[in-house]
């Protein structure tokens, strides 16, 4: 008798870890995934590319260009952002995927004009159009949460004036290190918001940055 109570204690045991650890992963959260990883090869391959072109300069032009994309500022910037990782906990997830969506589509055209190895590079603009069209996927699935915001429409169609479309193949040390310090910016803060993002669909994870 003692041993079938043991026995009954383990069964029910294990029917408790099965319950817990066999949470159904929702298209929501595999969408969540596919996106961060896209996100997170993006900003490798941005810091790759700035790497390659600041070891390629001298170290007085490096200390230059790093003095002088201080004090300028990015396309991007224009684009409303948390000012701080306080701020980003705070935002709604529909908020962070509508900035991270902006973010991506400013970036669709300038990609093409970005300098480094043409085996780097011709990876970016695919990706870009496909971490577009995912991150459109769950701005749907969650557009319930709020009416404020624009539909993917009115995102399609945002604008994000003329800053790099004057940068062609002939630009200047300064425009090509600007453009690439702000793609991997603009990726890191991308990778930030969906991060966070994917893990307010977990209640007991542990958000902070």
């Amino acid at each position: 008798a003692q041993r079938r109570q043991l026995l009954l204690i383990v069964l029910l045991l294990s029917v408790v870890c099965l319950g817990v650890s066999s949470q159904p992963i929702t298209d929501s959260q595999r969408l969540f995934s596919i996106a961060v990883n896209r996100v997170t090869h993006l900003h490798l391959l941005a810091q790759r590319l700035f790497s390659d072109f600041e070891s390629s300069l001298q170290t007085e032009e490096q200390r230059q260009l790093n003095k002088v994309f201080l004090q300028d500022f990015c396309n991007s910037d224009y684009i409303i952002s948390p000012i701080d990782k306080h701020e980003t906990q705070r935002s709604s997830v529909l908020k962070l995927l509508s900035i991270s969506y902006r973010l991506v589509e400013s970036w669709e055209f300038p990609s093409r004009s970005l300098s480094g190895g043409s085996s780097l590079r011709n990876q970016i603009s695919p990706r870009l159009s496909e971490l577009k069209t995912g991150i459109l996927l769950l701005i749907r699935a969650n557009q319930d949460e709020a009416e404020n915001y624009p539909d993917s429409d009115a995102l399609q169609h945002a604008p994000y004036g003329n800053y790099y479309q004057s940068l062609g193949g002939n630009e200047s040390l300064r425009q090509t290190y600007e453009l690439l310090a702000c793609f991997k910016k603009d990726m890191h803060k991308v990778e930030t918001y969906l991060t966070v993002a994917k893990c307010r669909l977990s209640p007991e994870a542990n958000c902070t940055l």
